[in-house]
């Protein structure tokens, strides 16, 4: 799918944010689904406000999916269906920077799903604190979420569901904020 309208990448620390993650039961838009939304807004470096959700699969969550993420089939069976979900989620983020880990993987799936369910366009800029910490921490041995984490001391009990990454994700990028000598040009 073509993402025409899609935000962009900024190499920037702001203050005024919405930190999103997302589960899904594989890695292609247009062909997987998500199956947990999680987003926490941000004012002046402080959390504001929370959203999270699972969503209802079309089809069984695979047992792989399951003991990575912990979402099961009974979980999510009464969840609500995506075309609400992704209403719900559309207005709580409004038109913020978006920041994630890895993020270019979530604003896909969410623009794609947006678009499809919704006809809304998801055309928020954003910043990957993946592309933040592979500058700023070079000498880590990779620049995965928990490495960055356990680096700067974070717990990240219950990650891989969506609302703790939140969390993780916007420790990080505290943290990375905090002491970062990286230029932003």
């Amino acid at each position: 799918m073509e993402r025409k309208f899609k935000g962009h990448s900024l190499f920037a620390f702001p203050s005024d944010y919405t930190v999103v993650d997302i589960e899904t039961n594989g890695l292609v838009s247009g062909v997987c689904e998500i199956l947990e939304v999680s987003a926490l807004k941000v004012r002046n470096d402080s959390i504001v406000g929370a959203f999270s959700t699972l969503i209802k699969p079309s089809k069984p969550i695979d047992q792989f999916i399951t003991n990575l993420t912990g979402i099961t089939d009974e979980m999510a069976k009464n969840a609500p269906d995506i075309r609400l979900v992704m209403t719900a989620f559309y207005g709580f983020i409004g038109k913020d920077i978006l920041i994630g880990h890895n993020v270019h993987f979530d604003v896909n799936f969410l623009y794609d799903n947006l678009w499809l369910h919704n006809g809304l366009v998801l055309d928020n800029n954003f910043v990957d604190t993946l592309r933040l910490a592979r500058r700023a921490l070079p000498f880590l041995t990779n620049h995965k979420q928990i490495t960055v984490a356990e680096y700067y001391g974070i717990n990240t009990a219950g990650s891989h569901r969506a609302l703790r990454d939140c969390e993780i994700c916007n420790a990080c990028y505290q943290n990375l904020k905090k002491g970062s000598v990286v230029t932003l040009s």
